[in-house]
């Protein structure tokens, strides 16, 4: 069984059960979700007060013939391959696997890390990450809001050991160098909505090629 101690905080539950999330935000979410039973209570509290809002709202009022546009529209994209459903593996959850078939390449970023970004619609971006044991990411800020999720192993961000299904939440206000734990290799989904901020200098010029 998991113990999660990090978990994702309301605002971003709620912006999924609500659908403003971006694309790469809700994988996040969806990955934390599928690992953590205490996350996928609050997460259904938050669709039944949805559901029980848009219950008690008022009707709209349709243009004759929405209905039948709507079909015919639903009638002229391609079909899906049935396939079962995914069910995920040892290190990476269900939600993840589809992005994964989606042209994954790892890259080289310095000291042994190893991404592959995942592709996502919108402005927000979503990357699998790979540091080895013992190593350090270079010392950063952030330009925006960043969500990392472990996988596998742990890393340490100040005082906080973050493990497999524990997610950390970095701001604008965040400064920070996180660590992997030695020993196995850390893995982790991490999404961000703007650059990250490095203060060293050949992270900084390899920043535009790495594009994270």
């Amino acid at each position: 069984m998991t113990m999660i101690r990090h978990h994702l905080p309301d605002a971003l539950l709620m912006g999924y059960a609500a659908g403003t999330l971006p694309e790469a935000f809700n994988l996040v979410v969806a990955t934390h979700v599928s690992l953590s039973d205490e996350a996928r209570a609050r997460l259904g509290a938050f669709e039944a007060v949805g559901g029980s809002v848009i219950d008690d709202a008022d009707a709209a009022e349709m243009a004759s013939g929405s209905l039948d546009r709507m079909m015919a529209r639903l009638d002229m994209l391609p079909q899906a391959n049935a396939r079962a459903p995914l069910a995920g593996d040892a290190i990476y959850p269900a939600p993840l696997l589809d992005y994964m078939t989606r042209g994954l390449k790892w890259q080289s970023v310095g000291r042994g890390v190893k991404q592959a970004i995942l592709k996502t619609d919108g402005a927000a971006s979503a990357r699998l990450i790979r540091i080895p044991g013992g190593q350090a990411m270079p010392d950063h800020g952030h330009k925006g809001t960043e969500l990392t999720l472990v996988l596998q192993g742990a890393f340490m961000d100040g005082n906080r050991r973050y493990a497999r299904g524990d997610v950390d939440v970095a701001t604008e206000e965040t400064e920070h160098t996180p660590m992997a734990e030695a020993g196995v290799e850390c893995i982790c989904l991490a999404a961000s909505d703007a650059p990250l901020k490095f203060h060293g200098l050949l992270p900084r010029l390899a920043q535009p090629f790495f594009k994270i």
